[in-house]
């Protein structure tokens, strides 16, 4: 099984967006969540990162996560939208740091940061998406190609990650 944490700051624009995309795939044998490193618990996805999930046919239904021991000891993947995150992830919780990435260096081996589109116009919210989504489908197939990470096949003979 192959559990993605996607981390941001609040938990409200850009983790969401990247757990939303990543379920809405419906990949077998694999799980995805999403946390923040300032979130408060509770709260709904912004109203712009519900727009653009909406505007692209993506089911959600969020509430804000904080980052807990629990979540990083569930995901065998950790990916953060900026460095500032992956170096708070990795301070607070040591034992992250060998599965702990920005989504862009897991995805396209490098380290670039993902703009929070937080107070901004839904166009900023949807530039961002489109960088979050670009990213993931690289991940999908990085995934896909890494046999050592599929553990078989399902009920109906996918290749379950």
């Amino acid at each position: 099984m192959t559990r993605i944490l996607f981390i941001c700051t609040g938990n409200t624009c850009r983790s969401p967006m990247a757990e939303a995309f990543l379920k809405s795939k419906s990949i077998p044998g694999v799980e995805v969540k999403s946390a923040g490193v300032f979130a408060v618990n509770g709260s709904e996805a912004s109203p712009n990162a519900k727009k653009v999930l909406e505007e692209n046919n993506i089911e959600y239904n969020h509430q804000s996560t904080s980052l807990t021991n629990e979540l990083i000891g569930w995901a065998t993947h950790i990916l953060t939208m900026t460095s500032g995150h992956k170096t708070s992830v990795i301070s607070q919780f040591p034992e992250a740091a060998g599965k702990t990435f920005t989504l862009n260096e897991f995805a396209n081996g490098k380290a670039s940061d993902i703009a929070d589109p937080f107070g901004g116009s839904i166009e900023a919210y949807r530039k961002t998406f489109t960088e979050i989504k670009k990213a993931i489908e690289k991940l999908i197939e990085n995934l896909e190609k890494d046999c050592t990470k599929f553990q078989g096949e399902n009920d109906e003979g996918e290749k379950t990650l």
